[in-house]
């Protein structure tokens, strides 16, 4: 592989690429860079109270950036089939990192949930890191649905089934939540007999109540998202914050780095609750022209996938797409209050080296499908040319 392709701006192919494919790479870096200026904003003052540099977190996401885009680019210029043909093996491996996070003494705790692992200086997020390959297998499996066995599918589904466990005993609801939809939308979208879909979103919904009715900090989220002024200094603190800070905004917002709830009185401003410090510092138009970003990355995203001729590319396009766009507006809708306060976190804009890998790797799996839809549809028009180029030679041979 052509080294200078690693790097994003030195990679010559990409004139060559489908227009899709090029208006989501423009995208998805447009979305990377905006991410990063807003992180800048929301973390200075909570470095610079930690470890008196405000930089602090922005130059590490900047190194975590560097080596996300370096995966990005691999991606986006390796055959999708070799991809496939790996995802099995990181899916099993991210799925045993997970349950060594439950394991006491490993496993590294933040607000009463051990979701990390610390290798020397570096936190490995499983949780995170699984989810592009939970696409990719999922749309394996569901691709060719009807050419495997039945010991194969149960046997996968059992897998899929520990991974969403795992994830939910850390616990986190909410990654279990989203990563069980893309994979029940995923089966969806290939077409699995209603009878399974039926059964099997009766079963999440149950597994979700049950995990609210144990945990008792779950139990006290929902009900604080019910009617967060009723206690407004306890379990409501973080959404009325949250609240105060969206519409501070108004129509044009405060102003690049003018944000007060970021001020130490909104809890975990750099992540979890970072769209809430973008909404107070460019109002509701701002807002409006991220959720037209996300809603144009979204239909390019269909695009592609209505595109694509092989099944199981066409559910790896769809399954991202579900993904990157879920997930923020997942997590849009926690800061805004239309949801119950959870822990995801928004795609390149959030803190996190973990959250940052995963969503450049998901960006670049539906970029490189887009590539391969488009070469599908070329490859075959070159074969006759080189074949009549090769009778021509021959025939003016013979004739000489």
């Amino acid at each position: 592989m052509n080294l200078r392709r690693l790097i994003p701006i030195f990679d010559s192919s990409v004139s060559n690429w489908a227009l899709e494919a090029r208006l989501l790479r423009w995208l998805t870096l447009i979305w990377l860079f905006v991410g990063l200026i807003m992180l800048f904003s929301a973390s200075y003052p909570v470095a610079d109270a930690r470890q008196n540099d405000g930089l602090y977190y922005f130059k590490r996401q900047l190194l975590w950036v560097l080596v996300s885009l370096i995966g990005f680019n691999i991606i986006v210029n390796l055959p999708l089939q070799k991809i496939l043909g790996l995802s099995h093996w990181f899916l099993l491996l991210f799925l045993a990192l997970i349950f060594v996070t439950l394991i006491p003494g490993l496993g590294k705790k933040a607000f009463d949930a051990a979701r990390w692992i610390a290798i020397g200086p570096i936190p490995i997020q499983p949780s995170e890191l699984i989810k592009p390959f939970l696409v990719l297998q999922s749309a394996r499996l569901f691709g060719q649905w009807e050419r495997i066995s039945w010991r194969i599918r149960l046997a996968w589904l059992g897998i899929f089934g520990l991974v969403l466990l795992g994830i939910l005993a850390q616990p986190n609801l909410s990654t279990t939540a989203l990563c069980g939809m893309t994979i029940w939308l995923i089966a969806l979208a290939a077409g699995l007999p209603y009878k399974y879909l039926g059964g099997t979103a009766i079963g999440g919904v149950m597994l979700a109540i049950l995990s609210i009715s144990i945990k008792e900090y779950q139990r006290k989220r929902v009900m604080s998202f019910l009617n967060p002024w009723d206690d407004a200094t306890g379990d409501g603190y973080q959404l009325v914050q949250s609240l105060l800070a969206v519409g501070s905004g108004r129509t044009w917002g405060s102003g690049f780095g003018l944000s007060q709830q970021k001020l130490f009185y909104l809890p975990i401003q750099d992540t979890d609750f970072i769209f809430a410090v973008f909404a107070e510092e460019f109002g509701f138009v701002g807002s409006i022209v991220l959720l037209a970003l996300l809603a144009t990355f979204a239909t390019l995203g269909l695009i592609v996938a209505l595109k694509a001729k092989n099944t199981v590319h066409r559910l790896v396009a769809i399954g991202v797409t579900i993904l990157m766009i879920g997930q923020s507006l997942l997590h849009i809708g926690v800061a805004t209050g239309s949801l119950p306060t959870t822990g995801l976190p928004l795609p390149m804009f959030s803190y996190g080296g973990n959250s940052m890998i995963a969503s450049l790797i998901a960006a670049g799996l539906l970029i490189r499908v887009a590539r391969e839809s488009s070469e599908a549809e070329v490859v075959p028009l070159r074969k006759p040319l080189v074949e009549n180029g090769h009778r021509r030679r021959a025939f003016q041979k013979n004739r000489n």
